[in-house]
């Protein structure tokens, strides 16, 4: 059963790399946008994050794939 819902994972991981310039380029654009905030334009990327309290798009995008593999492992949702 788990070989299954790993399966199903690994195929969807590989559709979205298919995408990941896609990936990198609202990654750059969300960099771009937290620059042009006053204040934080000569600071990293990681610590404008952590002073807007915001996540990375990595890190949410992480998130997400958890929070659907938990629904899926614990059958909140239907794979066939």
């Amino acid at each position: 059963m788990f070989g299954h819902y790993w399966n199903l994972l690994a195929r969807s991981g590989r559709q979205v790399s298919g995408y990941s310039y896609l990936i990198e380029s609202i990654e750059k654009v969300q960099r771009r946008f937290t620059k042009q905030i006053p204040g934080l334009r000569h600071i990293s990327y990681q610590e404008r994050l952590k002073r807007l309290n915001k996540s990375s798009l990595e890190l949410r995008r992480l998130h997400s794939d958890l929070i659907w593999c938990f629904k899926i492992v614990f059958g909140y949702v239907d794979v066939h």
